[in-house]
């Protein structure tokens, strides 16, 4: 028996105006979705404890059968180690984003214009960040590469109680009203402030003007926590499990758990991702090392973050066109097989950022005919209410692996 949870990340969503009033996920040509939607198990799953931030590291520790009241530490912990940083017990690591700011002078007079710089690319990031840990490392912390707009700050004995906010929070909006506050800010502010001068005028960030896209010509620091301890997937649960992503929070959460992380060429995070490779991916590691693949496309998340409808909608086509349909052909092969649908949390292109909204999802048995009675014909954020509901997620992974 094999078993695949399939994240879309972010790809739930509200009525959207320009979409006729429909969400991305009504809009979507989505053959294989709704297909597997009328014979599987559907509901609603809140994947974002009460008193937690609606985040991605949240959510999908939920969905990765964890619960984050027990196991949550902070978003950046999980990133440094997928980058293979080596933390030390009193270490804080801040996700440390290339960003775009609007304005000039000091950071109070800036505007969030874009929290990605553009989607930069990784060659360019990894130059304009070592640049950056070249001019400002000390002793008490230091900076490192990871991938596009996605980097890290490790600061031993850094403050857990610092507040800060992430920048896909603010996009279009003055910071001012959104700088780091608390113990511990000061010195934070006192690094973002001493960056602006470094990539001013960075060989990287000329060529990119010159190019027409966006600079990178700030740093915002985010999502702090201390060293992670998961228990392993396979004591958990009794089965090795293998991680699929771009991302280096959902590489982090499963080499935590001890699982198999697969990169796959050409993964990017973005709308343009490759989808084929993640399918063709996750078919191997089934066929060869684990019984049980985590599948996540960032894509609709991304999209959703920058308001962009008929992208969203796009990405989800995509996610069912060029990787769902892979896998719904070539699964048979290997045998009977369990698939788990859904997003980690909505993220409404009306809004540009998360919410804690329960998720839809689909649980899909090759074997048998799990849908109830009245259930629709197509896989969305309302017909997936069909009165099963999970008031905490993480118990979903039992319902997959079936020791529920």
């Amino acid at each position: 028996m094999k078993y695949i949870t399939l994240l879309c990340d972010g790809m739930a969503d509200v009525p959207v105006p320009a979409l006729r009033g429909k969400t991305p996920m009504e809009t979507a040509f989505k053959p294989h979705m709704d297909h597997l939607f009328k014979t599987a198990q559907a509901g609603l799953a809140k994947t974002v404890p009460d008193g937690l931030p609606a985040g991605s590291d949240v959510a999908n520790l939920s969905v990765f059968g964890y619960s984050p009241v027990e196991h949550y530490t902070g978003r950046s912990p999980l990133e440094a180690i997928s980058m293979g940083l080596s933390m030390r017990d009193d270490d804080t690591a801040l996700r440390c984003n290339l960003v775009t700011l609007g304005g000039s002078g000091s950071l109070k007079n800036r505007t969030m214009e874009d929290y990605s710089a553009g989607e930069i690319t990784t060659n360019e990031a990894r130059e304009l960040v070592l640049a950056l840990a070249t001019a400002l490392d000390a002793e008490s912390w230091s900076f490192h590469p990871g991938i596009s707009y996605r980097h890290c700050m490790l600061w031993q004995g850094g403050p857990l109680d610092i507040r800060l906010t992430p920048p896909h929070d603010i996009s279009g909006r003055p910071v001012a009203d959104w700088l780091p506050a608390g113990p511990g800010s000061g010195t934070v502010l006192d690094l973002m402030e001493r960056v602006l001068p470094i990539l001013a005028d960075h060989p990287v960030n000329r060529a990119r003007r010159d190019r027409g896209l966006n600079p990178a010509n700030a740093i915002w620091l985010w999502g702090q926590g201390r060293r992670p301890v998961l228990p392993l997937f396979h004591d958990v649960f009794g089965m090795e499990g293998s991680v699929i992503s771009a991302v280096d929070l959902i590489k982090g959460i499963g080499l935590a758990a001890g699982m198999t992380s697969v990169d796959v060429a050409g993964a990017t995070g973005n709308l343009h991702t490759n989808y084929r490779g993640k399918a063709e991916a996750a078919l191997e590691e089934l066929s060869s090392r684990s019984d049980f693949v985590y599948i996540h496309v960032e894509a609709p998340d991304e999209c959703g973050h920058q308001g962009l409808a008929e992208e969203k909608t796009s990405a989800i086509e995509r996610i069912d066109a060029e990787l769902l349909s892979v896998l719904l052909e070539r699964l048979p092969v290997l045998g009977d097989f369990r698939m788990l649908i859904l997003p980690d949390h909505p993220t409404p292109v009306g809004i540009r950022t998360h919410t804690r909204v329960p998720v839809p999802f689909l649980l899909y048995d090759s074997r048998k005919n799990l849908a109830v009675d009245g259930q629709g014909a197509c896989f969305t954020e309302s017909s997936a209410d069909t009165g099963l509901y999970l008031p905490e997620a993480h118990h979903l992974m039992n319902r997959l692996l079936e020791r529920a």
